[in-house]
């Protein structure tokens, strides 16, 4: 009997609640009575200049006009540097074509795709809702008839899409730049049932394997930002089968190659979850924000950004530093950096990339140029010292001990260090790995020439300093002068030693044969410079002992 009494009154407070609860809200302040249609419509323009509040608890039906489905249909984005296709029933990528960046050397080679028909069929841009693909789930529709946007050097513009996705509005503002390629977004997800509702968003990009050359200077991968610290993942067989996941301040995501990236910048960086995979040749990475629980009404508000485009150091560095590690400058990242810049410099005013590495390794050189002459000078007066060492060898063959004590005795005589002449080259090597890095990763090398032709011929040679030389002409001259520069120093004193030495040049030679045909130019260079500084300092040491 008491239990009836009670659903009684419970029944009656909750008739007094639905019922008073408006008027007692309107007449306290609480909540206003909706505005006419034209108003309403000039008040949501404003309120998407104005940025919104995490979490409002107003009610889904007084902020929300009434969801009309559309079928959807492409629209077109076009800017001076790209052109992408949006499907407006969801805000998926249909194309993304870089209007600066062609897949071959041909003229009419066509523009580099980061969305091509293979990697468009995971829909990169799309929504995860609470798991559920927002773009074969959900219904949208476009609050204009527009069929696209057509932007000019320097404009904005603004594709709003409106959705419901497991019943929850979705409302989605994404906004094109003609001048780099960030596409900036906000979402804003509401909660309409009676009930309250745990949403989790997932953000997603996407790259076919063929946006990379596929060799190991080009490769196709899984990439993130995890608190500073850049990570990769391009082992097919791991992102077929497992794939990857990582927790944490995630900065960006994305796939990448070396010379382009489909990223995604969430708006609140921590907790974030990765995930990586590949499915079917496709490289696909997710980014999901923190759940959030929404009451009945209530709203929350996302930001996220996107860069679809190339790998340009000082464009990705605008956006944010951490989006510029996307551009792998190695441990000696600080050296590189530096070498990039030169070679920049370099090339405003020969206006040619294999002139401007040319240039910069006449710089380097002379920089070292010092340490090298000290490194030649004790090469000489090792060379000096053979016919005696020769002598103690075979003195002492039979007791290596002993032997060693002699050589040492020798050096100590006539003021000979040993290791002077390889200081150098160690010193120079911070600088040498820090310069392949650099060329190995500068998206200006890619399909830059240097000398187009094979001269007197039609013959293409160095048309792409990315790419190894067609030809093998350079890494095989490159072996030959580091052939040379053997004959022109002392030879080892350890017969083992002179063996490996008379194959380093030929090994050399294999290695560099498929390296990217601007780092060979620089080696070969460098080979060069130092073959001519070993020549004059053969001349000086000659005319200081005529001279004696």
């Amino acid at each position: 009997m008491q239990d009836g009494k009670n659903l009684l009154v419970a029944i009656v407070l909750c008739l007094i609640v639905i019922v008073g609860w408006g008027y007692l809200a309107e007449y306290m302040g609480w909540a206003t009575r909706p505005a006419p249609v034209a108003q309403q419509s000039q008040d949501q323009q404003a309120a998407q200049l104005q940025p919104q509040a995490q979490t409002q608890a107003a009610p889904a039906q007084a902020s929300l006009p009434v969801f009309t489905p559309a079928s959807g249909r492409d629209l077109t984005v076009d800017t001076p540097l790209y052109e992408a296709v949006v499907y407006s029933g969801g805000g998926a990528l249909r194309s993304f074509k870089l209007k600066k960046y062609q897949v071959g050397l041909a003229a009419d080679s066509p523009q580099v795709n980061m969305v091509d028909p293979k990697s468009a069929q995971v829909a990169p841009l799309g929504l995860v809702i609470n798991s559920q693909p927002s773009w074969s789930t959900g219904q949208w529709s476009m609050d204009t008839d527009e069929n696209g946007l057509a932007l000019e050097q320097g404009q904005q513009g603004t594709l709003r899409l409106v959705g419901e996705v497991d019943n929850l509005r979705v409302v989605r503002e994404m906004t094109f730049s003609a001048t780099n390629y960030l596409i900036r977004e906000k979402i804003r997800v509401v909660n309409q049932t009676e009930q309250a509702r745990s949403v989790r968003v997932s953000y997603t990009v996407a790259a076919d394997a063929s946006n990379a050359a596929g060799d190991r200077y080009d490769a196709m991968r899984v990439a993130w930002d995890n608190d500073g610290s850049l990570k990769e993942e391009s082992s097919a067989s791991t992102l077929e089968s497992t794939g990857v996941q990582a927790v944490g301040k995630i900065y960006w995501a994305g796939a990448m190659s070396t010379y382009f990236l489909a990223a995604v910048l969430p708006g609140d960086v921590n907790n974030v979850t990765v995930k990586g995979v590949m499915q079917q040749n496709v490289y696909r990475t997710a980014v999901e924000e923190q759940e959030t629980l929404l009451g009945p009404g209530q709203e929350k508000e996302l930001s996220v950004s996107y860069w679809v485009g190339p790998k340009v150091r000082s464009e990705l560095q605008a956006v944010s530093p951490q989006l510029a590690k996307s551009v792998d400058l190695g441990f000696f990242h600080i050296i590189a950096k530096g070498l990039l810049w030169l070679l920049e410099f370099f090339h405003k005013y020969v206006h040619n990339w294999g002139l401007a590495i040319i240039l910069l390794t006449v710089l380097i050189k002379a920089a070292f140029w010092p340490l090298t002459a000290k490194s030649y000078a004790s090469m000489e007066k090792m060379k000096k010292l053979q016919p005696h060492m020769m002598e103690i060898r075979e003195k002492f063959k039979d007791n290596k001990e002993q032997m060693n004590k002699e050589v040492m005795a020798l050096y100590k005589t006539y003021g000979v260090n040993p290791a002077s002449g390889c200081v150098p080259i160690l010193i120079q090597l911070p600088v040498f790995f820090g310069l392949y890095q650099a060329l190995l990763t500068s998206i200006e090398l890619r399909h830059a020439p240097f000398i187009t032709y094979l001269p007197g011929t039609d013959i293409l040679w160095l048309a792409d300093l990315s790419t190894k030389d067609p030809l093998y002409i350079t890494p095989v001259i490159m072996g030959l002068t580091m052939f040379l520069q053997q004959r022109m120093s002392p030879p080892a004193t350890d017969p083992t030693q002179q063996k490996i030495m008379m194959f380093l040049p030929l090994i050399f030679t294999a290695l560099f044969l498929n390296f990217p045909s601007g780092l060979v130019l620089y080696w070969l260079v460098n080979n060069v410079l130092s073959i001519a500084q070993q020549q004059m300092m053969i001349r000086k040491f000659k005319a200081s002992a005529a001279a004696k």
